[in-house]
This record gives structure tokens, C-alpha cells and sequence, in this order.
């Protein structure tokens, strides 16, 4: 199973264009089976999804978890889980998580696998408050369960500490900026039920426009 993750940045290029289109055809391009997806939505008013669902529905083989609280967002808290059509969820959740702005993560049970969607907070204090929600929220289905999102992370070396007795943290590479990525600020998290037989950011021409992060992808096994 190759899942996916990509900050879309509400369809804004780094060309300062809204182009839902675009998105999508970067992630038919990655050809996923599950997607994580970060600012999905926009922020004000009740938070309409910055990609239609009919646009979804037309362009790619994918269908909306139904992880939102109202009719106009795909997600919750910007957070939005695409499952390929054929892969239904045993399971939908959404995860409140602590900090001094509005967060939250998305899971989605399929296949016997638990995927988590989470854009986690800029200060350090509140990831790891985050990351502690979750861990705790995954409790005795960590084996098989998979994090993926913008972590916001900028060091590969400390700031995962919540997650490093249960989960194996791997970053694909550097995802921000598009246009010249630096840093890898998108990762994934897995239990130990799973493996990662191959992993990758997305660089291809329209992936540097589309948004100002890069997505990541990952192939799974299981153990």
C-alpha cells in the first residue's frame, strides 16, 4: 500500500495562484492509495475546502473520508484523509489536540491499518503536547498505525521524543520550500507491525508550483 501526505497550502502556488487542479494532478501523478492531507480548507467562516469534492470526484480515483463536521470543509482543522475508491474505513476519528491555536488530527481505519493526518503546532512545547495526544489517542493500536503530515519540525534530530518508544519516525526528504527545499518538515511515523519498503518526496515541475511544500509518499508493508 503507498500512502501520501502533502501540506496544499489551501491550493496556493508559490506562483500566489489558487489552483485546486493542479493539486490533484500532482497527486495522480503519486498515484497513492491513502492521502494525508494539511490545510485542506480554508481558514475562515466555516472553513469551505479549498478543493471541491466534485472536482475530486471527476479528476482522480478518489473519495473524501468523511471526517468533517459540516457540508463545505473536506477535513477538520484543515486535516482531510483520501482513500482510493474501493478502500473502505472501518473507522473515522478525529483527534483534539492541546496548544494556543486550533488543532487537530483525522484517522482513518482501512484494511486493518490505523492512518493518522495531523499538522501539528510551530512552537516545540505544543508538538510534543500534540505528539503525546496521539500516541495516547493510538493506544493499543500502535503496532499498526501509521502518522503521517506536516510536523513542523526543523530539527532531524531531537523534537519527536514523545513518539520514539512506540513509533519509528522517518523523514523522505526535504519538503519545504518547493521551490528550493531546505528542510524536511513532512515525516511519518509507524508502528512496528509496519515497515517502509520505499519512501520519496515528489519533486516533478508541477509539484514545485502547486503548493510550498513538496509531498511525501511511502510504500508499506506489514511485519
Amino acid at each position: 500500500m503507498r500512502i501520501a501526505s502533502y501540506n496544499i497550502r489551501k491550493a496556493v502556488g508559490t506562483d500566489r495562484r489558487r489552483d485546486p487542479a493542479r493539486i490533484l494532478k500532482v497527486l495522480n501523478r503519486i498515484e497513492a492509495d491513502v492521502v494525508m492531507l494539511q490545510e485542506a480548507d480554508l481558514r475562515l467562516g466555516p472553513r469551505p475546502a479549498a478543493i471541491p469534492r466534485f472536482l475530486i470526484s471527476q479528476e482522480t480515483d478518489y473519495e473524501v473520508a468523511d471526517l468533517a463536521i459540516n457540508d463545505v470543509s473536506l477535513g477538520w482543522h484543515g486535516n482531510a484523509i483520501l482513500l482510493r475508491r474501493g478502500l473502505a474505513p472501518s473507522r473515522l476519528e478525529r483527534i483534539e489536540l492541546p496548544g494556543l491555536e486550533p488543532r487537530g488530527a483525522v484517522l482513518a481505519e482501512v484494511a486493518g491499518l490505523t492512518f493518522v493526518g495531523a499538522h501539528l503546532g510551530l512552537m516545540r512545547r505544543f508538538r510534543l503536547l500534540q505528539m503525546t495526544a496521539i500516541r495516547e489517542h493510538l493506544r493499543g493500536r500502535e503496532a499498526r498505525a501509521l502518522i503521517a503530515g506536516d510536523f513542523n519540525e526543523w530539527s532531524d534530530v531531537r523534537g519527536y521524543e514523545p513518539w520514539e518508544t512506540q513509533f519509528t519516525l522517518l523523514l523522505p526528504g526535504r519538503s519545504y520550500h518547493a521551490r528550493r527545499p531546505f528542510v524536511a518538515l513532512d515525516g511519518l511515523a509507524h508502528g512496528r507491525g509496519l515497515g517502509v519498503r520505499e519512501m520519496g518526496v515528489e519533486d516533478s515541475g508541477a509539484a514545485r508550483v502547486a503548493s510550498d511544500h513538496l509531498p511525501i509518499w511511502a510504500d508499506l508493508d506489514r511485519v
